[in-house]
């Protein structure tokens, strides 16, 4: 009896030794980040129950061109943006006759457009996010069921004749929920106007033309622009069509020399996590690391594969992102355009990959209170298109496209 414990306390100690060596194993891949260079930001905010990812990162954009030209913070008005731009939308909606998609989502170049037109106002000019319902940030739930209603019995109308008082009716929702935008305001004992404060901050029209947008495709040439072919880029702006491999270096510059990028693109993808991180996995790597065939992998639990990831840490294979493979995803509609962030910085890890600094709409969530470090191969993969100030980019690709 005495040999049978001794053997098991001997097996008990072997399985917690390798248990906390693979514990160990584990911490020792999970991410350490050293800061190559990140760019001021204002504070982090939160969207909220609300598809307004591209006024809180492009207006938090506009907050970093503001810093690094003044370094003075600025907290830009998104309900102000919001007001305006839906206002904009339902008016192409009933324009064509509904025969186009009335949404909550939008493109960087909504707030730019509205701040070019209207201008902008601080966020104390209007009433409190949320609390002309009773809620103390954004929830667009009511709203849009209210909304969207509406715009759709306006433009799929049988009258002969629209009469204007339809936009009567909809400024009315639209300032309930989000506050009526001021004709004027005071700012640190001055009045002005939206399009008065704009011009005063450095927002005016022509600072708005420093401003230019980049993709990469291959269904249009190269050094050309064209509007990226999805729903909410319903203005249809322009972008630059660049090989992959500038997408990549006009962020590198840009950051590199003290500007930020209005990113959007793809967040649906398993590789980006909730905790602040975003990898470009490579899935049959992944298969392999298992230790059999695709069979043995698909039949793991996403808990069970999220548990291999994460186990993985930094080591885990990523794919590197091609023309063809961003092409084939876009047409595929495997990339989509579902979100807007705030590129600001570059890090890398312990092992030397690099990530950009990815400054979220969520809150301070996740491991880094509201920043995603997202891999070069992620971002690179998953951008739809990214917006920059014209002096950020490289000589030679400013060259190109003539400005």
């Amino acid at each position: 009896m005495k040999k049978i414990i001794l053997a098991a306390m001997a097996a008990m100690l072997t399985l917690n030794a390798g248990a906390a060596e693979k514990k160990d194993g584990e911490k020792a891949n999970q991410p350490v980040f050293t800061t190559v260079k990140a760019n001021p930001i204002t504070s982090i905010k939160n969207q909220n129950r609300s598809g307004t990812c591209w006024d809180y990162s492009t207006l938090s954009f506009f907050e970093a061109e503001l810093l690094r030209k003044t370094n003075k913070t600025f907290d830009l008005c998104e309900a102000f943006v919001a007001n305006k731009t839906y206002m904009d939308r339902a008016i192409q909606v009933v324009r064509l006759h509904g025969d186009c998609q009335f949404a909550q989502g939008g493109s960087a170049y909504d707030p730019l457009f509205a701040i070019q037109h209207y201008g902008i106002c601080p966020e104390d000019a209007m009433p409190r996010t949320g609390s002309l319902y009773g809620d103390t940030l954004f929830n667009f739930n009511e709203f849009f069921n209210v909304m969207s209603p509406y715009v759709a019995a306006v433009a799929k109308s049988n009258a002969s004749k629209l009469s204007p008082a339809w936009k009567n009716g909809l400024q009315g929702i639209l300032d309930s929920y989000l506050g009526k935008c001021p004709e004027s305001f005071k700012y640190e004992g001055k009045t002005y106007t939206p399009k008065s404060f704009a011009a005063a901050i450095g927002l005016d029209s022509v600072a708005c033309n420093e401003y230019v947008s980049f993709t990469s495709y291959t269904h249009h040439p190269f050094w050309t622009t064209f509007a990226v072919e999805v729903q909410d880029n319903w203005r249809n702006p322009l972008s630059w069509n660049v090989p992959i491999e500038d997408l990549g270096r006009i962020i590198d510059n840009a950051i590199m020399n003290g500007y930020t990028v209005a990113w959007g693109g793809d967040v649906s993808e398993e590789g980006f996590t909730r905790d602040g991180l975003a990898y470009m996995y490579d899935t049959k790597k992944l298969e392999s690391l298992e230790g059999s065939d695709m069979a043995r992998w698909l039949k793991l639990t996403n808990t069970q594969k999220k548990n291999l990831i994460d186990s993985l840490g930094v080591n885990v294979p990523e794919v590197t992102p091609t023309q063809k493979q961003r092409q084939e995803r876009y047409d595929n509609w495997e990339l989509t355009d579902d979100h807007g962030m705030l590129i600001y910085g570059i890090a890398k890890d312990q092992n030397g990959k690099e990530y950009y600094m990815v400054k979220n709409s969520w809150g301070e969530t996740g491991k880094y209170k509201g920043t995603w470090y997202m891999t070069k191969n992620y971002i690179i993969a998953n951008t739809m298109d990214y917006m920059v100030n014209k002096n950020a980019v490289p000589k030679d690709i400013r060259k190109k496209c003539g400005f």
